[in-house]
């Protein structure tokens, strides 16, 4: 059963400039350790990292948790490059999370579906 989804868009050259700008203390407050570690591995570091804030953005949306932060909120690939979400804490423990990112040169975009978990 779907109990929410979520879409958000974001701009490359937005999210770049907040790192310029910000540097650490942004990358840190929105990205786990394993996001920040993914994406530098990535040639299209922004583009990656973009799409990783979309997601988020979406799963936000999407799960209703209004407690949820940056950092309760992960996302990694599968082996075959899928992106799924890692809920951090004590949120959304009867919900999954199905998420979809993608992204060109200027934009990343991110779709997000909340549903109740089969027992």
């Amino acid at each position: 059963m779907i109990i929410g989804t979520g879409v958000d868009i974001t701009e490359v050259k937005r999210l770049r400039q907040a790192v310029e700008r910000w540097d650490k203390s942004f990358l840190e407050r929105i990205f786990t350790d394993t996001e920040l570690k993914n994406a530098k591995t990535r040639s299209s570091f922004y583009q990656h990292l973009a799409g990783r804030f979309a997601a988020k953005e979406a799963i936000f949306k999407a799960a209703g948790e209004k407690n949820l932060s940056w950092k309760n909120v992960e996302i990694l690939n599968d082996r075959d490059g899928k992106p799924y979400c890692n809920i951090i804490g004590k949120f959304c423990k009867d919900i999954e999370i199905h998420v979809s990112i993608s992204h060109v040169k200027n934009y990343a975009v991110a779709n997000a579906i909340a549903t109740k978990k089969s027992r």
